[in-house]
């Protein structure tokens, strides 16, 4: 899962885009690259957080009026300097691509690109497998005499991606010379938003960006979703053009209502605050048809992206919200982190319980999701050291029981513990009173009850083991599992 930005402006874009890669570092906390283009491509990029990335010299040197981003979080691919996005190629024009997703058939596009169309690849990132996909189809057409034909251009590459590349990808990229592509997989897995502002000078500036919570700041206005097998083009002079190459189901991914985005995010026309709302008004009645006889003292969040979920919970409950557990927020997000063992590792850092508000007391626990377990078993061993006299958990998410192909870092099945337990010994293995998980159809209906959004189903892969775009079997599932782990161990 990566934060991906692009922005077409009448003025430099370099600060916005930084900008945009702060808002979206909880997307990506492994690396973060800004590129934009005038006469040439200015690229800055580097490991570790935006904030001690992009010194103000080096932001002098990215000028340009059109620009992208990438926070990463790798989900594939090694984890050195070399892998951090933006990727370029020179050939044809310069074409930089920031990429927001997976794709599931690489080894076969990367044996094609490179003893095929006689490609050096740099990296095993997908990302540059893709960048040169598109790149080559440009190269193989014409050259065009204005905007109109060079969109036609675009339309055949990105069809020839469409038709050949597997799994989820959200593209923002720059072409020297002519400007803006954005695209988006034809299922529509991974986010991409767009917004629109007024330039003062009778035209428009544009942003394409992972989630929209950058919006309000740097003032544009919500302009809805790039669809599904949609092709966004804007050229240097601020001309849009735009065209939706190919229609499917529209599948985007449950799981980023569940954890990764911001609440303050809309998201295919869904807000996601609202939508874990209605997770909590959900979860909070089922509990009470299989509970009723426990009723806790308090609830509690498992910081941060479980808080809105908790406090619809409690309020339906009637109980008491409580912040009893602190998150100090110089952590990084645990479930993201690149090692198991640093997870572990960093749960007692990262959050601290408040004695007055636990001991004595029968304590509801509101999580997001349980994935590995590792966090929900720490949690509820903090709680007891600290007092409290029952445990409860409740999770906002159905088990998670199947590893995600489609950019969210669950690598094996043998990681995942509603992959290996079922619900009653996942509730005597985290050592909890009372344990339970919110139902499928009750986490789709939280999801699409309000809001002019158009989802068709939302991808559950992970839940319920249906992949999408109907690009896994059990051979892939193997290949993807074994090179994660091999991407893991190189690490």
């Amino acid at each position: 899962m990566c934060g991906i930005a692009g922005i077409y402006s009448h003025k430099s874009v370099a600060a916005e885009l930084y900008d945009c890669i702060i808002h979206l570092q909880h997307r990506g906390q492994d690396a973060a690259g800004i590129m934009t283009y005038d006469d040439r491509m200015h690229k800055e990029k580097g490991m570790g957080l935006a904030q001690g990335l992009f010194t103000e010299a080096k932001m002098k040197l990215l000028t340009g009026n059109i620009g992208i981003s990438h926070n990463r979080y790798p989900t594939h691919g090694g984890f050195g300097h070399g892998e951090v996005q933006p990727f370029w190629t020179s050939v044809p024009y310069g074409i930089a691509l920031a990429h927001n997703g997976n794709i599931t058939n690489y080894a076969e596009l990367a044996e094609e690109i490179t003893k095929q169309e006689t490609r050096y690849l740099n990296t095993t990132s997908d990302s540059e497998v893709l960048l040169h996909l598109f790149a080559d189809r440009l190269h193989q057409n014409r050259q065009p005499n204005n905007s109109e034909e060079f969109f036609d251009l675009l339309c055949d590459a990105v069809s020839t991606v469409f038709r050949k590349v597997n799994g989820a990808y959200s593209i923002t990229a720059l072409i020297i010379g002519k400007g803006l592509v954005v695209f988006r997989d034809p299922h529509g897995i991974r986010p991409l938003v767009k917004g629109e502002r007024p330039n003062g000078n009778g035209g428009k500036d544009y942003i394409f960006a992972s989630e929209n919570t950058m919006f309000y700041s740097l003032g544009y206005q919500p302009k809805g979703t790039v669809l599904p097998g949609e092709l966004i083009y804007i050229d240097e002079e601020g001309n849009m053009f735009t065209k939706r190459l190919i229609k499917k189901e529209f599948n985007p991914c449950i799981f980023e209502y569940v954890y990764f985005s911001r609440p303050d995010a809309t998201l295919n026309d869904v807000s996601v605050y609202r939508s874990r709302l209605r997770m909590g008004q959900n979860l909070a009645e089922a509990w009470k048809k299989k509970y009723p006889d426990k009723i806790p003292d308090i609830v509690i969040p498992a910081p941060s992206t479980a808080n809105t979920a908790a406090l619809s919970f409690a309020n339906e409950l009637g109980v008491r919200y409580s912040e009893g557990l602190y998150k100090n927020p110089f952590i990084g997000r645990t479930f993201i982190m690149p090692g198991q063992a640093e997870r572990k590792k960093s749960v007692k850092y990262k959050l601290v319980p408040q004695e007055t508000e636990i001991r004595g007391k029968k304590v509801m626990i509101m999580d997001d999701s349980i994935v590995r377990g590792n966090t929900s078993m720490e949690i509820v061993r903090m709680l007891k050291d600290f007092g409290a006299e029952e445990v409860y958990f409740a999770v906002a998410c159905p088990p998670v029981k199947s590893p995600c192909f489609y950019g969210v870092d669950m690598p094996t099945r043998g990681e995942l513990i509603a992959g290996n337990m079922s619900e009653n010994e996942i509730e005597h293995y985290l050592n909890v009173d009372a344990l339970l998980y919110q139902k499928i159809e009750d986490l789709v209906e939280a999801v699409m009850r309000k809001g002019d959004h158009h989802i068709d189903t939302p991808c559950m892969a992970c839940l319920n083991g249906h992949y999408v775009a109907n690009d896994i079997d059990e051979a892939k599932i193997k290949e993807m599992e074994t090179m994660r782990l091999n991407d893991r161990n190189e690490k």
